[in-house]
């Protein structure tokens, strides 16, 4: 079996929950995927299953060999999904798209990887939460770092001192998220609560270690 699988974030929303409680999810598109090759430990020294997601132009066209000689045309992203070594025998064939009512049921708890949103360089107050300077009586310190060493060691500064820098655009997982829904018809799985990264980006949704 698949351990996981790879999904675009389409955005967040709500539903309602058997008890008329209001659940935010994460809905997250699964659709367009086919198996492209079969990693052996026998030939490749790992087992693992290629995943590529075929580009807008050719969805709902049927899946053809001759994609694999040019996938760059084809598909928009290939990835790779572990698998465990006596889960072999029980892989999709090459071609097949991906069945995820056999790797995500309702209710099952997965762990979600993905990006952060980038915002590019950010002050303290934005990437650190700092309280900045008083608002009033004439406070010309703006949104400085404020000070960030102390007068001895040559006046050097702390390692990993909070400071201005780069904001984001980095992997991140959430864990243990809950399986709210899974729609085979229309290829979405809705995850309660957040997940990293922007709409629009890939993400990878893992079963819940055991």
């Amino acid at each position: 079996m698949v351990s996981g699988l790879w999904g675009k974030k389409i955005g967040m929303t709500q539903v309602f929950s058997e008890e008329n409680a209001v659940v935010p999810v994460t809905v997250i598109d699964v659709a367009g995927w086919f198996v492209t090759n079969i990693k052996t430990v026998e030939r490749d020294g790992y087992a693992a299953v290629q995943l590529g997601r075929v580009k807008k132009r050719y969805e709902g066209v049927n899946f053809s060999t001759g994609w694999l000689k040019k996938p760059k045309s084809y598909f928009s992203l290939l990835r790779e999904v572990r698998v465990k070594d006596k889960d072999q025998q029980s892989l999709p064939a090459v071609g097949q798209p991906i069945d995820i009512t056999t790797v995500l049921e309702k209710g099952l708890s997965v762990d979600v990887f993905g990006t952060t949103k980038g915002c590019g360089f950010a002050g303290v107050v934005r990437r650190h939460g700092f309280a900045g300077p008083p608002k009033s009586h004439g406070h010309t310190m703006g949104n400085r770092t404020g000070s960030i060493g102390f007068n001895c060691s040559c006046g050097s500064v702390i390692k990993g001192k909070a400071m201005p820098g780069q904001m984001g655009a980095k992997k991140n997982v959430s864990k243990n998220l809950e399986v709210i829904k899974v729609d085979h018809d229309a290829k979405v799985v809705l995850v309660k609560g957040a997940v990293p990264g922007k709409s629009g980006s890939f993400v990878f949704i893992r079963r819940g270690m055991v």
